[in-house]
């Protein structure tokens, strides 16, 4: 070994020992002259260790059985030069495995004696408390060796024994009670709220129901009131309208009427002139004639009765009792009446078809006025025209004097008496 300036890394130191040296030279992370064989240059790892401590089958404090796995990172301190020097001490010239294992074995045996100490309960549920007691432990036997416990991690808790199950299973069960006792308050407070609430709600529809109730009651009474004054002013005007309506009808058919009457009595007056044409032609051919014999007759009756009268008063006058002379003059007299109506049968007899044709003639106005009658109660007369002859009410009475004029024949067949005959021959 040449003399001169000796480096190491910053993860590592040097210590010099030897010549001018009571104690040896610590050079963390640089460089140191040396002088060779009056002084010895060492060198010492200042690397960080990873441990992972084991310790399987540890009882509690309860006596349960777990087995529980950590990782802890572990290094020799280099700032500080009493930990460095004590560090040299116990590990200078020792393989970095080793100082693993004098280390690792240190923690694990700080790790059972802490699980010893506490219940699963607590390792289990508190790991960050197992694992700072662990670290505080550890790191005050360590640090008398020069090494620091830079972090310790508790990694695993088995149980072969079932105990943490069982503790998980209960806390299982105990939290899913919890969540079915939270969840059957927060379902019972949601249902209260929803009651409240829904209490809240139905209060306000019914008061809005209420007040809709109130403003569709108010809106039917007023719809209700003006459709009363609409269908008032309807039915009034309906009204005025049909009783219009009636008037104009009324006064139509009055019109109607009174056309039908203008015409009924234009027909009256033409079957009037008729009747009293033919009343005049039978007056002037039968009736005159007929009142001329029977006045001659009546005269002629009557000249026989005073000339009775007059022979039996003068008869009287010669009779010397009256008594015989009134009755003479009765018997006169009728011998005289009786004389008068053998005369005036014999006169009828004579004059028996002109008599009868008197009679047939005194009855010809009513035979036309009945067969008119049927024809004046009629409102309604239809007449088919071929385009000849009369219409209208020339037609009518041209018809009613066809029926007449048929009365004649009808009397010949039932009497055997030719009326036109002896009117023609009178």
């Amino acid at each position: 070994m040449t003399w001169g300036f000796v480096t190491c890394g910053p993860n590592e130191a040097l210590v010099v020992s030897g010549c001018c040296y009571t104690k040896p030279l610590l050079v963390p992370g640089g460089r140191a002259f040396v002088w060779p064989t009056i002084q010895c240059v060492q060198r010492i790892s200042l690397n960080t260790m990873t441990l992972q401590v084991e310790s399987p089958t540890v009882y509690t404090s309860q006596g349960v059985p777990i087995s529980v796995t950590g990782i802890a990172q572990v290094k020799i301190q280099g700032q500080n030069e009493e930990m460095l020097l004590a560090a040299c001490e116990q590990f200078l010239g020792k393989q970095e495995h080793e100082i693993q294992h004098i280390a690792l074995v240190t923690l694990e045996g700080h790790q059972r004696a802490i699980m010893g100490s506490m219940t699963v309960e607590e390792i289990y549920k508190d790991r960050k408390k197992f694992s700072k007691q662990v670290f505080e432990v550890a790191s005050s036997d360590l640090v008398n060796m020069g090494i620091t416990v830079v972090s310790y991690t508790l990694k695993d808790i088995r149980d072969e024994e079932g105990y943490l199950k069982s503790l998980g299973m209960a806390r299982t069960a105990e939290v899913k009670r919890d969540a079915r006792i939270g969840e059957a308050e927060a379902r019972r407070d949601a249902q209260i709220k929803e009651a409240i609430a829904e209490e809240e709600r139905m209060a306000s529809r019914f008061l809005n129901d209420t007040e809709i109730a109130k403003a569709q009651r108010d809106f039917e009474l007023k719809k209700a009131a003006y459709d009363v004054e609409v269908q008032t002013k309807k039915a009034e005007a309906e009204l005025a309208y049909e009783l219009q309506a009636a008037k104009t009808k009324q006064r139509i058919k009055e019109e109607q009427m009174q056309i039908l009457v203008v015409e009924r009595t234009q027909e009256i007056c033409v079957q009037d002139q008729e009747i009293q044409r033919r009343e005049k032609e039978l007056e002037a051919t039968i009736r005159r004639p007929a009142e001329a014999e029977k006045y001659r007759l009546e005269k002629l009756a009557e000249a026989n009765r005073n000339r009775v009268i007059l022979e039996a008063e003068a008869e009287a006058e010669a009779i010397r009792v009256r008594g015989e002379a009134e009755a003479f003059s009765i018997e006169a007299k009728a011998r005289a009446e009786a004389e008068q109506m053998a005369k005036k049968a014999d006169a009828w007899k004579e004059y028996k078809e002109a008599a009868m044709v008197d009679m047939l003639l005194d009855t010809l106005p009513k035979v036309a006025a009945e067969v008119a009658a049927p024809l004046s109660q009629a409102k309604k007369i239809t007449m088919v025209s071929s385009g000849t002859g009369d219409v209208g009410a020339a037609k009518l009475t041209t018809e009613v004097f066809n029926i007449v004029s048929k009365v004649p024949e009808v009397v010949k067949n039932l009497t055997g008496v030719d009326i036109v005959k002896s009117v023609h021959s009178g």
